[in-house]
């Protein structure tokens, strides 16, 4: 069953929505705007909850990237906190709930940005387009580039990441978001379609209790420098996530994986033509790591897979599509003492 409203206004609508009055599907319309709305989803804004005491911070990156947000404290009245370059803090102690809203995004580009930053332990939830779109926000918002830009880099206290619900990428907008976060186990789902530029550039780096990936980043066309480092020296991962692409760029996967001594096995990689640098030290140092399927027909090299399986395990199988006429082995191609097996695309 579909149903269909009409509102004077759009107040109205949203306090309707709000409330949960009507379900999905639905279909609505108001008369300020004449919009309509498919099936909307909602989502809380973005939620701290605070797991030990200590501070959270809102730092800019200089003074000319100095943002002012809200925020409301275990449901109390929503507050102004604007971001300084040593950091506006809020005191906080086990227990607590902070919720957090704003009407910009947080970074515009890679120096005018602000970041949150914890003396505690903390798990995030709900979505931070909140800082953009106010305190209820809804699926699918439109991103801006560098939107997410290092958002919680360096939060090693971050134990649970907010929800990234978003299908559609801006510029750099995830990137080094969650850099740094030594006690974020698992990464939330990213079900993005359409990528840009850098857009997950490092935002995992160095997240060393990192155990779980997302399931799949289902993108099949890629954009240079997407998923660059964005793994790197995540030393407990075990699992990553599957990588459907067939359409590869510039530099798309250099460094995805970098130092995961834990990753026994590589995803399979479907494209059959290369782009330039796209496997470059992808898996160099994955001291574990002893299978790879990668159906590429592209003759490997320097230009395409330098480096790519360096310190990988010392044997394992490596499966190559039937169709590949190239014979290269060594770092730039299947690694040194492994089984090759053959398969079609």
């Amino acid at each position: 069953m579909i149903f269909l409203h009409f509102f004077e206004t759009d107040a109205s609508f949203e306090e309707s929505y709000n409330g949960e009055e009507y379900k999905e599907p639905w279909v609505s319309l108001t008369k300020e705007n004449d919009e309509v709305n498919y099936d909307k989803k909602k989502y809380e804004p973005l939620t701290f909850n605070i797991l030990s005491d200590g501070k959270i911070g809102w730092k800019a990156k200089n003074s000319s990237s100095v943002k002012t947000i809200q925020y409301s404290k275990n449901g109390g009245e929503w507050t102004d906190i604007t971001s300084t370059t040593g950091g506006t803090t809020i005191p906080v102690v086990t227990g607590d709930v902070l919720k957090f809203k704003g009407e910009t995004w947080p970074g515009s580009t890679s120096s005018n940005y602000s970041q949150f930053t914890s003396t505690c332990t903390f798990a995030a939830s709900g979505n931070p387009g909140s800082l953009k779109y106010g305190e209820v926000t809804y699926g699918d918002e439109p991103l801006a580039n560098y939107c997410y830009f290092s958002m919680f880099n360096g939060c090693t206290g971050l134990t649970t990441a907010p929800e990234l619900p978003a299908t559609a990428l801006a510029e750099r907008c995830y990137q080094q978001m969650f850099n740094g976060c030594a006690s974020l186990a698992t990464a939330p789902e990213l079900p993005a379609t359409k990528l840009a530029e850098n857009c997950y550039d490092n935002m995992f780096y160095g997240c060393t209790g990192l155990t779980t990936a997302p399931s799949v980043l289902p993108a099949t066309t890629l954009k240079s420098y997407c998923y660059y480092c964005m793994f790197n020296d995540c030393e407990n991962l075990t699992t990553a996530p599957a990588l459907p692409a067939t359409t590869l760029a510039n530099k798309c996967y250099q460094y995805m994986f970098r130092g995961c001594t834990s990753l026994t096995t590589a995803p399979a990689l479907p494209a059959t033509t290369l782009a330039n640098y796209c496997y470059q030290y992808m898996f160099s140092g994955c001291t574990s790591l002893n299978y790879i399927k990668a159906m590429f027909t592209t003759t490997p090299s320097a230009s395409y897979t330098k480096g790519w399986v360096i310190s990988v395990a010392s044997t394992g199988t490596f499966i190559k599509n039937s169709a590949a006429a190239w014979n290269v082995t060594g770092d730039n191609g299947v690694p040194s003492g492994w089984t090759v097996q053959t398969a079609a695309s």
